[in-house]
């Protein structure tokens, strides 16, 4: 799905970010079975279930999830992008006919699940509906009615796939929004009028928005991870995905040319009068040479360092490998980006197994900040993420009731002034936003 750019997207994810609740548990589990047949969210949109107009709110259940879905979830207008002109438009440049038939676009702008997986009310023109998230219904959708089946048990034996933890949220979002093995956005659709495509696990999840409340009722089915959480282990999902990509040999991309969308799009794609580069500490690369998008690995440095610095610096040197090894063709990329991508994921548990303390958060937010020092927010990308950082921490530590009404004021204003200093990617000036990274540090408290 395309996503807006620039500060008008940004400052609605701030407003958002900070005004929402993060959910989840730290647990894994096989995504569901594709046989199980996909009903359609027909089945899901009665009044008596999730079609109510407007917030009925028995059982826990806030019933109008249809409805947010419907008007409010960009997921729900991913299949009518593909009938607009831009769809239209990249159709026709890549030559791959509509939009609307073609499997590239389908497997991501819509639930597209086998014919023989399709139930008699499925619709794919429905876009992402709630089975493309859910699973399929065909074995817990009549459980899940009856109300006398736990949510532990329509998950372990029925097939629901478990959104509210990190992980397997991560697995489901990160195989669209960055890719799989299965669903490849390449530079080539891009090229053809495709959009950028950044993500953050936490913040993306926030302005969907949320079609539910995490109440008393909510606790008794499932575990509340932090939003901190879901950040952290979002960033190492995402670069698990991406050094994956880089390792699979039918993603090496055609001719001379790497397949360059695991690259960083403003290494190259900015106006030569933008003297934009500084010097890396952490890669040791030089000008003129595009590297790939390690943001999320900038990020994870960060949270690893306060986490797990062991396992921290395993990634760190595999990072700094890869980029040698793309760059001056030092080492197997292939090799490295494996051990890259098996570490990230190993880290990724243990993210998501665990419990954050203010303490951890304040060292993160820090470190991130760091990392506008010493030249790894020279990219927009980098800064991106990093202020998206800032927002879920900032958003944790004040749900967690870890800051006064001055200091989150405070930290609001410093945060934007990032949203401020990343308004345009075009324009994008890295001493800008080391500023507002500055103020955001200055405004944290010492605790």
């Amino acid at each position: 799905m395309s996503r807006p750019r620039g500060r008008h997207s940004l400052m609605i994810l701030v407003t958002l970010l900070l005004g929402l609740a993060g959910v989840g548990q730290a647990q894994t589990m096989p995504a569901p079975p594709v046989t199980d047949i996909h009903l359609g969210v027909a089945t899901c949109a009665g009044g008596p279930c999730h079609g109510a107009a407007s917030t009925t709110k028995k059982n826990g259940v806030l019933q109008n999830e249809y409805l947010t879905w419907q008007v409010h979830d960009k997921h729900a207008k991913a299949y009518t992008v593909l009938e607009g002109d831009l769809g239209k438009r990249i159709a026709a440049n890549l030559g791959i006919g509509p939009a609307t038939e073609a499997k590239v676009c389908l497997d991501c702008h819509a639930d597209n699940v086998p014919a023989e997986a399709r139930g008699v009310q499925f619709k794919i023109s429905d876009g992402v509906g709630c089975e493309a998230c859910h699973g399929g219904g065909q074995r817990y959708l009549g459980p899940h009615v009856d109300g006398h089946i736990t949510h532990a048990e329509l998950v372990n034996n029925d097939g629901l796939y478990p959104t509210d933890r990190p992980v397997e949220r991560a697995k489901l979002c990160v195989s669209c929004h960055v890719g799989d093995d299965t669903h490849v956005i390449t530079h080539k659709i891009m090229g053809a009028g495709h959009p950028r495509m950044p993500f953050e696990l936490q913040t993306f999840t926030q302005i969907e928005p949320a079609h539910y409340v995490i109440d008393d009722v909510y606790r008794q089915h499932k575990a509340v991870a932090k939003g901190v959480q879901f950040w952290a282990v979002g960033q190492a999902l995402a670069l698990e995905r991406l050094a994956t990509g880089i390792a699979n040999d039918k993603h090496q991309g055609n001719g001379v040319f790497p397949e360059l969308v695991f690259f960083d799009c403003q290494a190259c794609h900015h106006p030569m009068s933008n003297l934009r580069w500084q010097k890396r500490a952490s890669t040791g690369l030089g000008p003129g040479i595009p590297h790939f998008n390690d943001a999320n690995a900038i990020m994870l440095r960060a949270i690893a360092a306060k986490v797990a610095p062991d396992l921290g610096k395993s990634l760190d040197a595999d990072v700094h490998e890869l980029h040698l090894a793309l760059s001056a063709g030092e080492g197997n990329p292939g090799e490295i980006a494996r051990r890259l991508a098996a570490n990230a994921q190993k880290l990724g548990d243990v993210l998501a197994a665990h419990d954050f303390t203010k303490a951890d958060m304040r060292d993160m937010l820090l470190a991130v900040a760091k990392s506008s020092t010493n030249g790894d927010t020279s990219d927009y990308a980098a800064a991106e993420q990093a202020t998206m950082a800032f927002a879920s921490i900032i958003y944790t530590l004040n749900t967690d009731g870890a800051l006064d009404a001055s200091a989150y004021a405070a930290l609001k204003a410093g945060l934007n002034q990032c949203y401020g200093a990343t308004e345009k990617e075009d324009n994008y000036d890295p001493v800008k936003f080391a500023a507002a990274a500055k103020s955001v540090t200055q405004a944290m408290p010492s605790w």
